[in-house]
């Protein structure tokens, strides 16, 4: 498995909406995720700056890639834009994080 870290920020005041839409994550977006490779999927939130932090593990770079394209998850984005920062596509404005550390 290939772990990776990364950054996104919450629009203020959207952190109950932002958590609510992924309570309720649809039944397909889920298996899309794990479709393409993806595991062990968490997103963590810092209140003081609106940050969230993911991770996630996948199975191939290449294979989670793709699962961008798919139309559940430009469906997914679209949803999601008004409650965090998002590029012009609706993706999520997202910064890959480097790993300094890790131990099993």
């Amino acid at each position: 498995m290939i772990r990776k870290g990364f950054k996104m920020k919450l629009y203020d005041g959207m952190e109950a909406e932002y958590e609510k839409r992924h309570n309720e994550l649809w039944p397909e977006m889920a298996d899309m995720i794990h479709e393409y490779g993806g595991h062990n999927y968490t997103i963590y939130w810092d209140k003081d700056t609106n940050i969230l932090f993911g991770y996630i593990e996948v199975e191939e770079e290449e294979r989670w890639a793709k699962s961008a394209d798919t139309p559940i998850n430009r469906k997914w984005w679209d949803f999601m834009a008004p409650v965090m920062e998002t590029n012009p596509d609706n993706s999520p404005v997202c910064v890959d994080l480097h790993t300094m550390f890790h131990l099993d």
